[in-house]
């Protein structure tokens, strides 16, 4: 992902979310731009996930979200944000039609 946006010119600014925690208000915000659900940011992947039962389909948005902010491993990642939108960086083709609007 370095790569690519290194090469589309576009300034960027990369963020460890384990060091820079994201808020609740923040990640809220990324799910609008990306127009899903907080389930479909959720890695089912991971062990966390399976300890807290999130596999079961009866938790409400806002306990999906506040439990990604309390586990970031739960987050799918990256995530490529550019002015009023945001898509899952993964697969990397993803992005490029974001890189290619003016901001």
């Amino acid at each position: 992902m370095d790569k690519l946006l290194r090469e589309s010119g576009v300034e960027f600014e990369k963020i460890n979310y384990y060091l820079q925690p994201l808020s609740e208000k923040k990640l809220r915000e990324l799910i609008k731009k990306m127009g899903i659900k907080p389930r479909d940011l959720l890695r089912s992947g991971e062990p966390v996930y399976r300890e807290l039962g999130l596999v079961k389909k009866d938790f409400r948005d806002d306990e999906i979200i506040s439990l990604m902010v309390q586990h970031p491993d739960l987050i799918q990642r990256p995530i490529v944000e550019r002015g009023e939108r945001a898509v899952l960086g993964r697969p990397i083709e993803n992005v490029r039609p974001l890189l290619e609007e003016k901001s």
